[in-house]
């Protein structure tokens, strides 16, 4: 279950000694996501039983998102075409298991038109001194879990989320700083090319 459930936190304090943090609008962070169009980052991922794995996360929104965990996990998560796919060496060597992306907390960020002011999804918006924490769940299927969104302003930045899935497991993704690249392969997203590369075709 600890590696149906990926992704997760870290989070930094971006104030300046003269201009303290400040807790950031939905708004805002709704814009910050949605200019989010690629980018990719270093993570350390904390596991529901306390263990650690790092990666490096890439993200081409809307829709698509890899979590390239480094030795010794053999797994590989994926989002695209709708779905989130599992690569698991120890279980599942050339096919991946697939779910529909709706029914992730991921959707939540990931989904075309982010909108956190406008819509009943979110449960929870807090400051804790340093970050702005977003409690976000699709109201429509609570049942799926639900995403904490942790983020620094000064300027706005994801620092760190947390996945609470819909069996109470929480994983926990510490996010490095963003690099925005100019140009994302595809074949990074695709869950069939993967498929075939797996198998030698």
């Amino acid at each position: 279950m600890l590696r149906r459930t990926f992704l997760a936190s870290g989070i930094a304090l971006a104030a300046t000694p003269v201009l303290a943090a400040q807790k950031l609008p939905l708004d805002a962070i709704s814009r910050y996501i949605m200019e989010i169009t690629r980018a990719k980052c270093d993570f350390v991922q904390i596991n529901d039983d306390g263990t650690l794995s790092t990666g490096t996360l890439y993200v081409s929104r809307p829709g698509r998102m890899r979590f390239e965990y480094d030795a010794p996990e053999d797994l590989l998560v994926m989002a695209g075409g709708g779905q989130v796919a599992i690569f698991d060496g120890k279980s599942n060597i050339s096919g991946a298991e697939r779910y529909p992306l709706s029914r992730t907390p991921l959707n939540l960020i990931l989904e075309r038109n982010v909108d956190f002011g406008n819509r009943n999804m979110v449960i929870g918006h807090e400051f804790d001194g340093t970050a702005t924490i977003v409690t976000a769940q699709d109201p429509r299927h609570p049942e799926y879990g639900h995403l904490q969104l942790k983020f620094t302003d000064n300027p706005v930045e994801l620092r760190q989320w947390v996945v609470f899935d819909g069996q109470g497991s929480k994983t926990t993704v510490v996010l490095g700083q963003f690099e925005r690249p100019d140009e994302l392969p595809g074949s990074l997203f695709s869950i069939e090319f993967e498929e075939a590369e797996r198998r030698g075709n």
